[in-house]
């Protein structure tokens, strides 16, 4: 079955990096877009970031542009989420996502599978 297994999470201070993966197994994962989603506490889920099967196609969330960049390395199944300049609104479980579509999207509702999520957590 189709698996996806998130990683890198942790505690940063303001202004510090972090690297997000996301281990694919199940599919062949060249062929589908992911992205990344994230929720804060007591917010709902929010889109993150997302590309599209062989990377060309980039979507970024406003708050995060400039900060943030998405990529895929389709030869080991695993995405990337880096993180720059985090702030503590950047704070959330962040989830990995696949959808059963080479096309990029940034509603929730249009991917197919998650991974249980890696914590981010941005205080001093």
């Amino acid at each position: 079955q189709v698996q996806l297994v998130e990683s890198g999470g942790g505690l940063v201070q303001p202004g510090g990096s972090l690297t997000l993966s996301c281990a694919a197994s199940g599919l062949t994962f060249g062929n589908y877009a992911m992205g990344w989603f994230r929720q804060g506490p007591g917010k709902e889920r929010e889109f993150v970031a997302a590309i599209s099967s062989k990377g060309l196609v980039k979507y970024y969330q406003d708050s995060v542009k400039g900060r943030f960049t998405i990529s895929r390395l389709n030869a080991k199944n695993t995405g990337y989420l880096q993180m720059n300049s985090l702030k503590p609104a950047d704070t959330a479980l962040y989830y990995c996502a696949q959808r059963s579509s080479s096309g990029t999207s940034t509603r929730g509702d249009e991917y197919d599978y998650w991974g249980q999520g890696t914590q981010v957590t941005v205080s001093s």
